[in-house]
């Protein structure tokens, strides 16, 4: 166990979750439910199941000699993940894209990270070392939850920090970012939206006897969290695979994976529906997307670039899928205080989306005041993980010590 070695895996996590958007900047003239189940392919199917293969051993014998209750719930979270992704659209609605995403990723931050070792007192199977009551009873357990608090705060501030931001934009631009602002329509679903979205966190913690079995395997401690998410990701799979072939129907747009030639206009980002995870969000808020010509060659305007939209649409999907590698990896690293992973990627993920919205301008022209909560809430979340692997580490050497 090294848990300041478990840090730095969480914040590479957060780092391709805070990135992987960037990518599909370089897809032109694709519906957004085309590209997004391109990607998907690769960041829930493609990817878990290469990585797995590659890395540890006798995947297809790990997960044969599962019993089909660890299945289902691997897989039923990693599906309720999904369901969290479908309402997502509706708290940027109501809330506006700053706050919304703030609540959101609050409520998915302190649902994934408390709530598993909660439910541990109540449900004695639930694959979680410690209860919080054992956690809280020991000096190591404190100093972590005292970095979990402090993680929350920093939420809360970022939160603020675009609350602050949002009220400053001007009234025709606030107008056209939050036309249908409700504060307690907003609050409700951001809650559904956010508890969902935690179902993630769940799902790995379902999957920890996916991850036993690979070590029994004789799968290095790094990888043995890699065949779990081939499960868990299988569930989100299938919320996304429905609602984008849904919208493909809907929306005539199923042509665009085979055929370059557009039928009638072509489409555009800024009035589609986009449906993402509160896990997802921060990443996609960063990124300007601009229709129109795509700079490659091309023939004509009527045409999509296929070979560039597909190569995109794989990075894209590929380093989403990192943030969840890099996840089990430093997941590995935690002990028995795994449960703050869940706190370290999402901090991790604020950090560096915040980080890509400062080099695409997104904060340009704010306020002091905007500028001031945003570096406080950035400081309070990188002070979090110290904090979190101070404790943790403190675990490790009480341990040693026995």
């Amino acid at each position: 166990m090294n848990p300041f070695l478990g840090v730095l895996f969480h914040w590479l996590g957060g780092l391709a979750a805070g990135s992987f958007y960037v990518p599909y900047k370089g897809v032109k003239k694709w519906a957004w439910e085309v590209y997004w189940l391109v990607g998907g392919f690769f960041s829930w199917i493609i990817c878990p199941w290469l990585l797995a293969t590659l890395m540890t051993n006798d995947v297809f014998g790990v997960l044969r000699q599962q019993s089909m209750t660890t299945l289902w719930w691997t897989y039923f979270f990693g599906a309720m993940w999904g369901f969290g992704g479908l309402t997502f659209g509706l708290t940027m609605r109501y809330l506006g894209m700053s706050l919304g995403m703030g609540v959101a990723l609050g409520y998915c931050a302190a649902c994934g990270t408390l709530l598993p070792p909660i439910f541990k007192a109540f449900l004695p199977s639930v694959p979680v070392p410690e209860t919080i009551a054992q956690i809280a009873a020991t000096t190591p357990g404190q100093v972590t939850l005292a970095g979990v608090a402090i993680c929350l705060l920093g939420i809360g501030i970022a939160a603020l920090a675009g609350l602050t931001k949002e009220r400053e934009m001007p009234a025709e631009e606030k107008k056209k970012a939050v036309a249908e602002f409700n504060f307690a329509k907003g609050i409700l679903v951001a809650t559904f939206s956010g508890i969902m979205s935690a179902g993630f966190s769940f799902a790995l913690t379902a999957g920890a006897p996916i991850a036993e079995a690979s070590a029994k395997a004789g799968t290095s401690t790094l990888w043995t969290g890699l065949p779990k998410l081939i499960v868990v990701l299988l569930g989100g799979f299938t919320t996304n695979f429905v609602w984008c072939v849904i919208l493909n129907i809907k929306n005539k747009t199923g042509y665009q994976y085979f055929c370059s030639k557009l039928r009638g206009e072509s489409p555009k980002r800024e009035d589609e529906t986009i449906v993402e995870t509160a896990i997802d969000a921060p990443s996609e808020e960063v990124v300007t997307h601009s229709p129109g010509g795509c700079g490659c060659g091309c023939n004509g305007a009527d045409r999509a670039p296929m070979l560039r939209n597909y190569f995109f649409s794989a990075l894209a999907g590929t380093t989403w899928y990192f943030q969840f590698f890099f996840y089990t990896m430093g997941e590995t690293q935690m002990g028995k205080f795994g449960f703050a992973s869940w706190t370290l990627h999402m901090a991790s993920i604020i950090i560096f989306s915040t980080m890509w919205g400062w080099i695409f301008h997104e904060w340009k022209g704010s306020s002091k005041k905007a500028h001031r909560l945003i570096a406080s809430g950035i400081l309070a979340l990188i002070l979090s993980t110290i904090i979190i692997g101070v404790g943790t580490w403190l675990k490790g050497q009480a341990g040693a010590g026995h």
